[in-house]
């Protein structure tokens, strides 16, 4: 997988994998593919009328007439014998730093913590030490001795409604010229986030033990296949799933501890344009191919890649009066090793220029891939205090340690290279606030604001999915049907602070740039059902 983020040394750009070095010796080229040197010997340059010479000689092929265009080349063994692996490996890693050098527009990075109603409904301030919430395997297990009720098992859905739109976002070539193509058009979608947990104590002994199926991470965007900003994003589509198993126990009347183990899956699909014409354009042997300039030979990408990870998490619960209640969560980094396929689409023009030559043949051609792939760990404090047997308030602060995804590094199976891509993002935080009001004994209603920090940088961030710092305003309620039954609703709207992007590939003068404002916004309904017995 590959794309123009990170530090934008991208092969995606197929310019930029393979650009002319300059001078070389007569009779020769000097690209550089993922920052080898590999030397082309053009046994027959032609195209004459336009000043290309034998490469031996330096003088007009016999008989060539000007204005015909006959372009064979020969690469030198030692150095092509990697290529293509080395473009294949390089377009899932570039293709998954796509993915994560973009923000998630509700959370932090492309992290979710939509994984309850109620915590919804009050931005999740407090999220770890509720005592009438299963979701607490998860964000912290240690809170799951003081659950109410022997067993209890709960469903949530929260629904993401995610509006991105590019507003004004153009581009320039590596000649200078406009980006063709429209603003992409709704980019967002509706994308539902399920979760199922299931809690049960052990009253006499004071242990808990749980189990969660949650989304802690994803992202899901598409733009039109023609829009300006074609080269740097068409589909991402990110999904990774846990299943969190977990146990706690009761140190003192007023103390808890928690751990859990994490078993996670992820898949990655993600797809973009590919601008041959101007990787063709790079190279002055094919440049005088009528096809050989920016966007005048459009292709196209799409990688899919899956993996497995095993992490961990902890919690502690301290209880220091009947009213205050202090939790204390860490969850780890998980580590994925992701294989998947690469699917090229060449024009038809452009694949017979690489398959004149049985050395050149090999690229570009569909074939599997694998990258490693790390998410960050988090640690989380949350407070509550009970004023009255009516209403509560609680806060949450969360560090995300996104400095620790300081690379996407791929590898083959066999003996070539591994390749990488760095990130230049920052750890976050995440903080809120809210309120809870108990109406009577059917109708529980609460409130809660956050704000969240993105990891990105402007001068990184691609519009896969334009990340800025954001606001939550949050509003939820609880329904008792009966004292075993009950449903919950939550909904929070997420303003992002003027996304913007600007990026440069590569990043030097008479590189492709993108640029603009975006307009985003999500709106995230959330339902849930609960039952203890």
């Amino acid at each position: 997988m590959t794309t123009g983020t990170g530090r934008h040394t991208s092969l995606w750009t197929i310019r930029h994998a393979c650009r002319p070095m300059h001078p070389t010796p007569p009779g020769f080229m000097t690209w550089v593919v993922n920052n080898r040197l590999t030397r082309v010997i053009v046994h027959t340059a032609s195209y004459v009328g336009r000043g290309f010479r034998h490469a031996g000689t330096g003088q007009p092929e016999p008989g060539e007439r000007p204005g015909k265009t006959q372009i064979t080349l020969q690469w030198r063994q030692h150095s092509m014998q990697h290529a293509d692996r080395i473009i294949r490996l390089s377009a899932l890693a570039l293709g998954i730093t796509g993915a994560l050098a973009v923000g998630q527009v509700h959370a932090s990075g492309f992290q979710l913590k939509e994984n309850s109603a109620k915590a919804l409904g009050n931005a999740f301030a407090g999220a770890g030490v509720r005592t009438d919430d299963s979701s607490v395997v998860t964000n912290n297990p240690a809170s799951m001795t003081q659950l109410q009720g022997t067993t209890t098992v709960q469903v949530d859905v929260t629904v993401v409604d995610l509006n991105y739109e590019a507003d004004g976002v153009s581009g320039t070539d590596v000649l200078g010229q406009p980006l063709t193509g429209g603003n992409g058009g709704q980019a967002g979608d509706v994308t539902p986030v399920p979760a199922f947990s299931v809690v049960h104590r052990f009253d006499d002994t004071g242990a808990a033990i749980g189990a969660m199926v949650s989304a802690p991470f994803g992202l899901k965007t598409e733009y039109d296949r023609d829009w300006v900003g074609r080269y740097y994003a068409a589909t991402s589509d990110v999904q990774i799933v846990d299943l969190t198993l977990a146990g706690a126990l009761d140190i003192t009347d007023r103390f808890s501890v928690g751990v859990g183990a994490i078993f996670s899956h992820a898949d990655v699909t993600l797809s973009k344009s590919v601008d041959f014409g101007t990787a063709l354009f790079g190279n002055p042997a094919t440049r005088p191919l009528p096809f050989a300039r920016p966007q005048a030979a459009d292709g196209f990408a799409d990688v899919q890649g899956d993996g497995t990870g095993f992490g961990w998490l902890v919690g502690a619960n301290l209880r220091p009066t009947d009213k205050l209640t202090l939790g204390l969560s860490h969850r780890s980094e998980i580590d994925y090793e992701l294989d998947g396929d690469a699917d090229w689409t060449v024009p038809a023009n452009v694949r017979a220029v690489f398959d004149s030559n049985p050395m050149t043949r090999v690229l570009f051609n569909d074939g599997g891939v694998t990258a490693n792939l790390t998410t960050p760990a988090i640690t989380t404090l949350d407070a509550n205090y009970q004023f009255t047997e009516a209403f509560s308030m609680a806060a949450t602060v969360s560090r995300t340690n996104w400095e620790s995804l300081r690379e996407v590094r791929i590898d083959f199976d066999n003996p070539d290279p591994d390749s990488a891509e760095e990130f230049d993002w920052q750890n976050t935080t995440f903080w809120s606030i809210g309120g809870e009001y108990k109406l009577n004994d059917a109708w529980t209603l609460r409130a809660g604001y956050a704000q969240d920090e993105t990891p990105t940088r402007i001068e990184t961030r691609t519009p896969r999915l334009p990340d800025a710092d954001r606001n939550w305003y949050s509003l939820g309620a609880t329904w008792a049907l009966s004292d075993a039954f009950e449903m919950s609703f939550g909904y929070t709207y997420i303003q992002p602070k003027d996304p913007k992007i600007d990026i440069v590939t590569p990043p030097a003068a008479g590189g492709q740039r993108l640029a603009g404002d975006f307009d985003g916004d999500a709106n995230l309904f959330a339902i849930s059902g609960q039952y203890r017995f």
